[in-house]
């Protein structure tokens, strides 16, 4: 079957960023600040919730999650390859620079 024909499951369910931090025993707001670029997952694995009017919370689907928790993995091979994908996939310079402070798992 090819790509334009393949059909896709259906989204049944999503997680908040703050728990898919607690499953994969990450910080809440680096996962915020991977996925704030949402070039860096796939087209459809992150989703918006709105709780309010003018509110939202942003939500992964299960491939959102494994996409996010593979990339996390490879980029924790060494420190110098860690230090790399935060630098590459995180803006904000002083979660970066407390990121690094923390050993490498």
């Amino acid at each position: 079957m090819s790509d334009s024909t393949r059909l896709m499951a259906a989204v049944t369910h999503v997680c908040t960023i703050e728990y898919v931090a607690k499953m994969l025993g990450e910080d809440a707001e680096l996962l915020e600040a991977i996925i704030y670029n949402d070039d860096n997952l796939t087209y459809g694995n992150i989703v918006s919730v709105y709780v309010g009017p003018e509110e939202t919370i942003t939500a992964l689907t299960d491939e959102g999650i494994e996409e996010l928790s593979d990339m996390i993995r490879a980029a924790r091979i060494t420190t110098k390859t860690w230090h790399e994908f935060l630098d590459d996939f995180v803006e904000d310079i002083e979660l970066v620079a407390r990121i690094k402070a923390k050993s490498l798992r």
